[in-house]
């Protein structure tokens, strides 16, 4: 068998050391993003050239003195602005994280009963499951930890998910004021503030799951079946967070965004992000909650339970039966070393390369994903080659399958690289600079029908490239090392999650500035620059959904083999009729699942759209911009939408497995498992992206960059219309139900394990 070549001690030190050293460098990048300052300083020189003083320290830096405004009045404004959607982000979350608590701690208990119960709440050792001659611990204990590291999952979720929205609104303001300087600087400072989101989040998420391991290991000692499966309660906690907070946020954003884009554009005609308009705070406060505490909590959740996965499996393989701590924990080991690798892949879009002009954004991204994956490989190489043995075995479904150190790095690398391609693959068909977009916005001449049309098709199209990278690296990793080879393949494509949320949480951020520039009325020259800063946010937005999506399609079928290898059930046959009907009901899931959460979108849009119609015809001197509207009211409407309608969507996820379990047994819910996995990959897809490519087709008619773009006219010309009503679709599709779709699949698997 052979022996690692990383000692156990090394192994021990690696992990918390690099999880420390992604922690302080977020905290770096957050110092550099704070040292763009909010607060006008008359004598202290303006923020960039420290101490110069006076006015001829602003001529160098401002493109010229905004038209008619001083520069003092639009930091104060910009400032004001910033705090206004902070207030509304933290109030939302502070208010969702009561009620997601009760249920937290609700689904805790019953955690802890349902497993408690199996042998009567005993507290006398029990034989183990895969080796009945050995003594285990007992029920009870398996019960009470089980619960403890569902608590942890669930916090660390939700904190991370609360420090990115603190950091983004933190951001958003400063990033505007950057773009004064030039297009470079603003994009540095989105990026900057993205990367603390992204480290934080990797970090922390690695070190509490290490620590949360050594501290069960002080009781379970060698019983290392039993440990490990208590750790799965880690990522139930992770996704379960995630749901309510994807659904929640997604359910509040898009409320206020359909509210504000159809009364403010279609019906008043100005502009998008006018503080005329009462529903704009809501919405740059739903991007804060949606995109970022949502996305955030997501991701975290699909990390921390393809770790979950990959131990469990691992612990009832060669490594766990031998006690061999190093390649035991290889899986954290991947992890740590992403960390790494992201560290340095930041620094070439900040340090390295300095971005001239507004068609480099995209480019400068993009590279971030190449740079990151090309490490990432080399990295794994390393890892494979010094902290697995040269040969060892797997469990595969009764059996132990003999693997070698090489075909594991090939399991890694193959989720790695298939998620580089979706990101790319999604990127071509959201982005305004390729023709699948440019196409869509042209079928805008006629009408908003065949822009829908055009979109749909575009959405159900971009599937077929995805689901064949997924499907690719499923055989590849599958008949390499059997279930633990998809468990990480799943980890290969979230090695790189701090780079991938980096660029992910940019979107939101180069949105919000643009919206406070909007607000604060400074000049068209800097509103086109965060413009083009939002455009390339809103084409990586689906490229991290994309990574989302496939990521959640592979964590699902690792946890759905552990279930099934935990359940005894050897294969799962098609034919017979209990599991038949199961993959049906299974496959119907997502639909029912999407049906709820955009009817909740419409139901909390219609509120939204009525008040602003009130506001606008009951407070005198608002469309002149002499009275100013009620921004809280709108604020509260979503608040409460989001709220309430996410516990249907929310139950229908956690109860389902529960209710089919008990009453038609493990074929039957094996057949859900599956059913839901298949069609809800498909409609996640084709979602995220049609509302991504109908967004950027509007942006691309908005900026007319292009000849064939200003042919399609103006803001406000009947094609620029139809295109505002074809993402006002795709705005449910996109930010509510697709990303929702992927906790869905995830969630249901790791609850029925």
């Amino acid at each position: 068998m052979g022996s690692s070549i990383l000692p156990d001690l090394g192994a021990e030190i690696l992990i918390p050391v690099c999880a420390v050293i992604g922690i302080v460098f977020s905290l770096v990048q957050w110092l550099l993003v704070s040292k763009v300052k909010l607060s006008p300083g008359r004598d202290s020189g303006s923020p960039g050239n420290n101490g110069a003083g006076g006015k001829s320290g602003y001529s160098d830096y401002l493109i010229e003195e905004e038209e008619g405004l001083n520069d003092h009045n639009v930091v104060i404004k910009c400032a004001e602005i910033q705090t206004a959607i902070s207030e509304g982000a933290t109030s939302f979350l502070f208010t969702e994280y009561q009620y997601v608590g009760i249920f937290m701690v609700a689904f805790a208990i019953l955690i802890f009963l349902f497993l408690g119960s199996v042998e009567g709440f005993s507290t006398k050792s029990q034989p183990c499951t895969y080796d009945k001659s050995k003594m285990c611990k007992p029920a009870l204990a398996t019960a009470i930890f089980s619960t403890v590291s569902f608590l942890l999952g669930a916090v660390t979720s939700v904190v991370s998910g609360f420090l990115g929205m603190k950091i983004a609104t933190y951001a958003n303001a400063r990033t505007t004021l950057e773009a004064r300087k030039g297009v470079g600087k603003a994009f540095i400072t989105a990026f900057r503030s993205g990367a603390v989101m992204g480290f934080l989040l990797a970090a922390n998420g690695l070190l509490v799951l290490y620590i949360a391991i050594n501290l069960f290991k002080l009781y379970y000692g060698d019983d290392w079946g039993g440990l490990f499966e208590a750790i799965t309660g880690y990522g139930l906690g992770g996704s379960s967070m995630a749901l309510f907070g994807r659904v929640g946020g997604g359910i509040y954003t898009k409320a206020a965004d359909v509210g504000a884009d159809l009364v403010g554009k279609v019906e008043r005609n100005i502009p998008e992000d006018d503080p005329r308009n009462p529903a704009v705070i809501a919405d740059n406060v739903g991007d804060n909650v949606g995109d970022i505490a949502g996305m955030g909590s997501d991701l975290f959740g699909s990390y921390a339970e393809s770790s979950c996965a990959a131990l469990v499996v691992a612990s009832i393989s060669s490594f766990g039966i031998n006690h061999e701590l190093t390649p035991m924990l290889y899986p954290l080991i991947i992890s740590s070393v992403g960390i790494i690798v992201c560290l340095i892949t930041t620094l070439f879009a900040t340090d390295f390369f300095e971005i001239k002009a507004v068609k480099e954004i995209e480019p400068s991204l993009k590279r971030q994903l190449i740079i990151s994956t090309v490490l990432m490989t080399i990295g794994i190489g390393i890892v494979s080659w010094v902290a697995l043995p040269s040969s060892f075995t797997i469990f595969n479904f009764g059996d132990q399958k003999a693997v070698k150190n090489w075909q594991l790095f090939l399991c890694v690398a193959v989720g790695l690289w298939a998620g580089l391609i979706i990101g790319f693959v999604t990127e071509y068909y959201t982005s305004n600079a390729y023709c699948p977009v440019q196409d869509v916005a042209d079928s805008c001449r006629t009408g908003a029908a065949t822009n829908v049309i055009f979109g749909l098709a575009l959405g159900y199209k971009s599937c077929i490239i995805p689901i064949f990278a997924i499907a690719m690296s499923i055989f590849v990793s599958f008949s390499f090392a059997a279930m633990y080879g998809i468990a990480v393949a799943a980890l290969g494509m979230l090695s790189t999650i701090a780079t991938g949320l980096a660029i992910d949480a940019y979107g939101p951020i180069s949105d919000n500035a643009g919206g406070i520039a909007e607000m604060a009325g400074m000049s068209h020259r800097i509103r086109e620059r965060t413009d083009a800063l939002d455009a390339a946010g809103n084409t990586t937005a689906a490229i991290g959904k994309g990574f989302a999506i496939g990521s959640a399609a592979l964590v699902s079928l690792a946890l759905f083999g552990a279930f099934v290898s935990r359940a005894a059930i050897s294969t799962v046959d098609v034919l017979t009729p209990k599991v038949f009907i199961g993959l049906l009901v299974g496959a119907m899931l997502p639909y029912w699942f999407s049906a709820m959460t955009m009817k909740s979108v419409g139901s909390a849009a219609l509120k939204m759209v009525e008040e602003v119609r009130r506001q606008f015809n009951t407070i005198p001197g608002l469309m002149e911009g002499t009275a100013k509207p009620d921004y809280a009211t709108c604020v509260k409407i979503s608040t409460d939408a989001s709220i309430k309608e996410m516990i249907p969507p929310g139950a229908l996820v956690m109860l389902t497995p529960l209710i089919v379990g008990i009453f038609f047994g493990v074929e039957t819910l094996s057949g859900v498992l599956a059913g839901s996995l298949v069609s809800g990959v498909q409609i996640a897809i084709s979602a995220s992206n049609t509302g991504g490519a109908w967004d950027n087709a509007k942006k691309y008619i908005e900026a007319g960059a292009s000849e064939h773009a200003r042919t399609l006219g103006p803001k406000g010309s009947e094609p620029h219309k139809a295109a505002v009503i074809g993402d006002t679709i795709g705005d449910p599709l996109k930010d509510t139900s697709g990303p929702s779709l992927n906790i869905l699949i995830k969630l249901m698997a790791v609850e029925s394990l």
